[in-house]
């Protein structure tokens, strides 16, 4: 709105310096001449005001919609289920760089979309008052420059997109890398890395530089037809009132028609001008908001939603294939009941864990299905809805409570304790000062492999879902706590369906079902 506003003081601008030099020409002073110097600095000063407050508005929307994206960016990422398959790095980008760009493009392309359209039109309508030829010229002008902008555009559309593409990916590798240094060094590819970096950074360059060369084809575009407008109106304003043009005046123009046309002449441009300069900021926005748009999906797009396991469910596996890059796992095909023990076994490398994985959408799934109480299962449904364990314990910074209180964040202090009892961290918490509340880093320093294990079953039984997914849970531990642990299992998974991959032929004794992956 300040932008249309803008149009209509650069109009009144005009009117006012053409009539101020008009009476000056005619030597005409007094109260005339002061009033239309009056007006001239009036609407000046109005002017910059508008233009001020136009920047100003433009800001505070690009901040609102910025923070719309983040609450959205941010929620989708620290939710985002690892079944994805996306570089963590890559999200994280797209959360934060993805965000910025929008700024232009909200704070100055989208406020000068109305005004670009509507503001030449008002320009060309008043200086048809004075000189119907000069807007006749001014308008014919707008179509090969029409044609020219739209070529530019589709052209700058998808040169953006593949450079947002690119640069995310450049970023996503970047931040993995770093977080992955100590493994990297650990196993000497630090001269691969680098060579992807560099490969990944040259990808970059090459598709900013397109980006820049159709930047500047637009902007050549817009001054050329620019200064061919203005050029022309110049010529037969000039060429008028020397009574030199080649044919017969059309019109009689007089010295303050003739200024007010030539003053409007740059300003019928001007908001396609500053559209232009705004031109890359939307191209860059809409190819951000493209990426935030599949990051962080509308309410309807969304993934399914974590499965409701209200009583235990009866798994049905059909045929199903994983195929990772370099190799294709299974296919696998069982039956576990419902509420029952099902124990998978077999040789390493067999891809028993892998199926567990699948099940939770970590996995990917070539062909087959699974079926979940006679229902397929979506990709990543089961994700926060089963009882887990896997071969690795994973720990957060925070206390032993707080690290078996992740399976259940509401979960009370009695609960916790009687989850660690259960599990047999007993001697564990007795032989620590602080009991429960004995420190722990994310590497879970100073702690056993049958102690990780234990406080693994402990979140299990901490969480109490319907489905328990249970990888190697006796790995690690004497022959004497494997046997108490597994006692512990077959009482506590009583009425649930429980899936458990191990390799010791005792555990196998003991299930409900037994299945032999080869």
């Amino acid at each position: 709105m300040f932008w249309l506003l803008d149009g209509l003081l650069a109009i009144a601008l005009a009117a006012a310096l053409a009539v101020a030099v008009s009476l000056l020409a005619e030597r005409v002073a007094g109260a005339e001449l002061l009033l239309a110097l009056t007006l001239l600095c009036t609407a000046g000063l109005a002017r910059a005001g508008a233009q001020v407050l136009a920047a100003g508005a433009g800001q505070h929307e690009a901040a609102r919609a910025k923070q719309a994206w983040r609450v959205r960016a941010f929620g989708a990422v620290l939710r985002a289920p690892a079944g994805l398959r996306v570089m963590l790095g890559e999200q994280t980008a797209d959360a934060t760089d993805r965000i910025e760009d929008l700024d232009g493009y909200h704070a100055r392309f989208q406020p000068l979309r109305l005004a670009a359209v509507a503001t030449p039109l008002m320009v060309a309508a008043a200086a048809a008052t004075a000189s119907w030829v000069a807007a006749a010229i001014m308008l014919a002008t707008l179509v090969p420059f029409a044609f020219g902008m739209a070529f530019a555009g589709t052209a700058a559309a998808r040169a953006a997109a593949r450079q947002l593409d690119a640069l995310s990916k450049l970023s996503g590798l970047f931040i993995d890398r770093v977080r992955a240094l100590p493994i990297i060094l650990g196993f000497g590819a630090q001269d691969r890395v680098v060579r992807q970096l560099g490969a990944a950074t040259q990808d970059v360059a090459q598709r900013t530089l397109v980006v820049l060369r159709v930047a500047f084809l637009s902007s050549a575009v817009m001054e050329f037809f620019a200064a061919i407008s203005v050029a022309l109106v110049a010529v037969y304003c000039g060429f008028s009132l020397l009574g030199l043009l080649p044919f017969r005046a059309p019109e009689t123009l007089t010295l303050g028609r003739a200024l007010f046309v030539l003053v409007l002449a740059p300003e019928f441009y001007l908001p396609m001008r500053r559209m232009a300069a705004a031109y890359h900021d939307k191209q860059i926005g809409e190819a951000a908001l493209e990426r935030l748009t599949r990051l962080a999906p509308t309410d309807g797009a969304t993934a399914a939603s974590s499965a409701d396991l209200t009583a235990p469910p009866g798994m049905d596996i059909r045929d199903l294939v994983i195929a990772y890059e370099d190799k294709l796992i299974g296919p696998f095909a069982f039956i576990a009941p419902a509420g029952e023990l099902t124990v998978i076994s077999g040789p390493s490398g067999a891809g028993k864990s892998s199926l567990l994985n699948a099940l939770l959408g970590l996995a990917p799934i070539s062909s087959g299905e699974i079926l979940l109480d006679g229902a397929p299962l979506v990709a990543t449904q089961l994700q926060g809805a089963v009882s887990w364990t896997g071969q690795m314990t994973l720990f957060l910074p925070g206390t032993l409570a707080d690290n078996i209180r992740l399976a259940r964040p509401d979960a009370s202090d009695e609960d916790i304790a009687a989850a660690a009892a259960s599990a047999g961290l007993t001697a564990l918490i007795a032989g620590r000062p602080a009991g429960l509340q004995t420190p722990i880093d994310p590497r879970g320093s100073g702690l056993s492999g049958g102690e990780r294990r234990r406080i693994g079953i402990a979140r299990a039984l901490l969480r109490d879902a319907p489905l328990w997914l249970l990888d190697e849970p006796t790995a690690d531990l004497d022959a004497a706590s494997a046997d108490a642990l597994i006692a512990l299992i077959r009482s506590a998974s009583q009425g649930r369906t429980v899936l458990l991959v191990t390799h010791d032929p005792a555990v196998a004794a003991l299930a409900d079902h037994h299945v032999v992956i080869a």
